[in-house]
């Protein structure tokens, strides 16, 4: 199979490869996908970069992508094959991920496809989409509530947004330009805040009293303005923190709310929440209208760009790799 691949942590340039690699074979509960589609996500290029150590041979990187099921292994029902399916965690625990022509995984990582939607949309689903979904709803539901999405303008934000938007929420979004706020209005925002030229307290406060839950983008470096604006027993929920990892901890205010704090991370949420998220993303799509946002896509034979798109963090929405 054509696949690209590194053997070391190090820059995209310096590590990436692009070749022919033996095609995986199915082995118990697994399923064969034949892919077309891959999506890079920021947790990607870091891995590459060096936050997970190589542990094999070869990495094959990325975790999200979408194809057909072409072969199965023992215990997998017959009915699969022939199946088009988005895939999450490709790439978690095991040395081949999504950015190959195929990847064997567990069945229950590769989700039926809706056929409305095209497999580059596929790809974009996976790891922003359910980190999402376990950060709205982890805590229970959001109807009737007020919820605030830090950053509506990446990519798991666009997502929360449109979630919270179907399950009955009103949605309160922070960004830093203008042209971010005309994507979060697009996904469904109620109220869109520039935090970079409002004041974000006041604004929450003057829109909505508080608010009950948080998903949010950066813990650390929100922490001291999203202690202010919580209503009793919300929640905030955090899938990064990279602007403080080791934030001071206002206990006092939260402690009198009855407040749940909430690290977010796909690859080792529980499993009946992962299925949940794959039910209820299921759900969504078939009920709602879906945005999706490609900000770029490459060949898979220029998946340096592809990296170093994700790397530079200038882009508003995914960053895909067509895979022929």
């Amino acid at each position: 199979m054509r696949a690209a691949w590194y053997e070391e942590n190090g820059p995209a340039a310096e590590v990436l490869k692009v070749g022919e690699l033996p095609d995986p074979v199915p082995g118990p509960g697994e399923v064969r996908v034949r892919l077309y589609a891959s999506a890079v996500n920021p947790s990607d290029v870091k891995a590459r970069a060096g936050n997970r150590k190589v542990l094999w041979d070869r990495v094959v990187p990325d975790s999200d992508g979408a194809g057909v099921i072409d072969r199965i292994g023992p215990g997998v029902d017959a009915a699969r094959n022939g199946q088009r399916v988005w895939i999450f965690n490709g790439q978690w625990e095991r040395p081949y991920g999504t950015s190959a022509q195929y990847i064997a995984l567990p069945s229950a990582l590769a989700v039926p496809l809706a056929n409305g939607l095209s497999f580059e949309q596929g790809a974009c689903l996976g790891i922003p989409a359910m980190t999402a979904h376990r950060c709205l709803f982890a805590d229970g539901p959001v109807a009737g509530k007020t919820v605030l999405v830090t950053g509506g303008a990446g990519v798991v934000g666009h997502y929360a947004i449109q979630l919270a938007k179907w399950a009955g929420a009103r949605v309160l979004t922070t960004v830093s330009s203008e042209e971010k706020a005309e994507h979060a209005r697009r996904a469904g925002a109620d109220i869109v805040i520039n935090y970079k030229s409002e004041d974000v307290v006041s604004r929450v406060q003057a829109a909505a009293g508080g608010v009950d839950r948080v998903v949010d983008v950066d813990f650390g470096a929100n922490l001291s303005v999203t202690a202010q604006i919580l209503n009793p027993n919300a929640g905030i929920a955090s899938y990064a923190s990279m602007g403080n990892l080791q934030p001071v901890f206002p206990y006092a205010a939260l402690f009198r709310l009855n407040a749940v704090i909430r690290p977010v991370l796909v690859y080792t949420m529980p499993e009946a929440a992962k299925a949940q998220a794959q039910s209820d993303i299921t759900q969504w799509i078939r009920e709602a209208k879906p945005v999706f946002a490609i900000a770029e896509r490459f060949r898979l034979e220029h998946v340096v760009n592809a990296h170093l798109a994700v790397e530079r963090g200038e882009k508003i929405g995914h960053v895909v790799l067509t895979i022929e």
